[in-house]
């Protein structure tokens, strides 16, 4: 599915692989990891192995070249789409209630993919 309408994004995306793991906030037992389509500092695309309802919110933990630890936060699911049936989906995922040290380090990240073009 490709948008062809006006930009509505607020923050610039890169388009970049990075390890994440996420569950949804209170199934403390599944926990699976994936990679980013892209990122932003108010979201990202993730590869996901299941639909997400929209609205659902997730735990996640994202490995970035510019913080010795992963960062946590949590984010809420906007859309996931089916890819391969019953296997891959895009889900597109808006951060919540970021703190001002992983906010940080996510514009670094991006500024510097942004450089790197």
């Amino acid at each position: 599915m490709t948008y062809y309408g006006p930009e509505r994004r607020k923050h610039p995306r890169i388009g970049g692989r990075f390890i994440v793991s996420y569950r949804i906030v209170k199934d403390f037992a599944n926990i699976d990891t994936s990679q980013t389509k892209n990122l932003s500092q108010g979201g990202m695309l993730l590869t996901t192995n299941r639909k997400f309802s929209p609205d659902t919110i997730l735990a996640l933990e994202i490995r970035l070249p510019f913080a010795q630890d992963s960062i946590r936060v949590n984010g809420k699911v906007l859309q996931s789409h089916e890819v391969t049936k019953d296997l891959i989906y895009d889900t597109r995922i808006m951060f919540l209630k970021i703190k001002e040290k992983q906010k940080k380090v996510l514009e670094r990240t991006v500024d510097y993919y942004l450089k790197k073009g």
